[in-house]
Protein backbone atom coordinates (compact mmCIF):
# COMPACT_ATOMS: atom_id res chain seq x y z
CA UNK A 1 0.00 0.00 0.00
CA UNK A 2 1.45 3.52 -1.13
CA UNK A 3 1.45 6.00 1.23
CA UNK A 4 1.08 9.72 0.03
CA UNK A 5 4.16 12.15 1.51
CA UNK A 6 3.31 14.86 3.49
CA UNK A 7 4.52 18.42 3.01
CA UNK A 8 4.71 20.73 5.79
CA UNK A 9 4.56 24.09 5.39
CA UNK A 10 4.17 27.17 8.47
CA UNK A 11 0.47 26.52 8.26
CA UNK A 12 -0.19 23.10 7.27
CA UNK A 13 0.91 19.54 6.85
CA UNK A 14 -0.52 18.61 3.43
CA UNK A 15 -1.52 15.43 1.67
CA UNK A 16 -1.83 15.67 -2.12
CA UNK A 17 -4.99 13.92 -3.47
CA UNK A 18 -4.11 11.33 -6.10
CA UNK A 19 -6.75 13.09 -8.51
CA UNK A 20 -4.59 16.25 -8.38
CA UNK A 21 -3.18 17.37 -11.96
CA UNK A 22 -0.18 19.54 -10.40
CA UNK A 23 0.69 19.15 -6.98
CA UNK A 24 2.00 22.71 -6.49
CA UNK A 25 0.85 24.85 -3.53
CA UNK A 26 -0.11 27.75 -5.50
CA UNK A 27 -0.66 31.15 -3.90
CA UNK A 28 -4.29 31.44 -3.73
CA UNK A 29 -5.56 29.20 -0.87
CA UNK A 30 -9.03 28.13 0.70
CA UNK A 31 -9.21 26.37 3.86
CA UNK A 32 -12.73 24.26 3.90
CA UNK A 33 -13.37 22.33 7.49
CA UNK A 34 -14.54 19.63 5.94
CA UNK A 35 -12.35 16.36 5.66
CA UNK A 36 -14.22 14.13 4.39
CA UNK A 37 -16.25 15.79 1.38
CA UNK A 38 -15.75 15.33 -2.14
CA UNK A 39 -14.72 17.96 -3.79
CA UNK A 40 -14.35 17.34 -7.77
CA UNK A 41 -12.24 20.15 -9.24
CA UNK A 42 -12.92 19.86 -12.58
CA UNK A 43 -16.61 21.05 -12.02
CA UNK A 44 -15.69 24.64 -11.15
CA UNK A 45 -13.81 25.20 -14.45
CA UNK A 46 -11.01 27.56 -13.20
CA UNK A 47 -9.08 29.21 -15.95
CA UNK A 48 -5.97 28.76 -13.74
CA UNK A 49 -4.02 25.66 -12.34
CA UNK A 50 -5.41 24.35 -8.95
CA UNK A 51 -4.60 21.43 -6.93
CA UNK A 52 -6.40 19.99 -3.51
CA UNK A 53 -4.48 18.63 -0.56
CA UNK A 54 -6.02 16.65 2.46
CA UNK A 55 -5.10 19.60 5.57
CA UNK A 56 -3.84 19.80 8.81
CA UNK A 57 -4.06 23.34 10.37
CA UNK A 58 -1.53 23.32 12.77
CA UNK A 59 -2.72 26.60 14.46
CA UNK A 60 -6.05 25.06 15.52
CA UNK A 61 -5.13 21.73 15.08
CA UNK A 62 -8.58 20.87 12.88
CA UNK A 63 -8.25 18.78 9.77
CA UNK A 64 -10.20 19.86 6.67
CA UNK A 65 -9.04 20.05 3.08
CA UNK A 66 -6.81 23.13 1.34
CA UNK A 67 -7.79 24.08 -2.02
CA UNK A 68 -4.86 26.25 -3.92
CA UNK A 69 -5.49 28.41 -6.94
CA UNK A 70 -2.92 29.95 -9.71
CA UNK A 71 -5.38 32.61 -10.24
CA UNK A 72 -7.30 35.19 -7.67
CA UNK A 73 -10.37 35.32 -9.99
CA UNK A 74 -10.67 31.50 -9.55
CA UNK A 75 -10.20 31.62 -5.49
CA UNK A 76 -13.19 34.19 -5.70
CA UNK A 77 -14.74 31.77 -7.84
CA UNK A 78 -14.24 28.77 -5.55
CA UNK A 79 -15.29 30.58 -2.67
CA UNK A 80 -18.92 31.88 -4.46
CA UNK A 81 -19.56 28.14 -5.92
CA UNK A 82 -18.52 26.30 -2.81
CA UNK A 83 -21.23 24.87 -0.83
CA UNK A 84 -20.61 22.20 1.97
CA UNK A 85 -22.62 19.12 1.73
Amino acid sequence: MATAQAITTDEFKLFPSPRNRHRTIFECQVFVPYPYMLIDMDSYGFKGKSSLFAAYRLSDEKNGQLVTLELPEDEIKFKKLFVPD
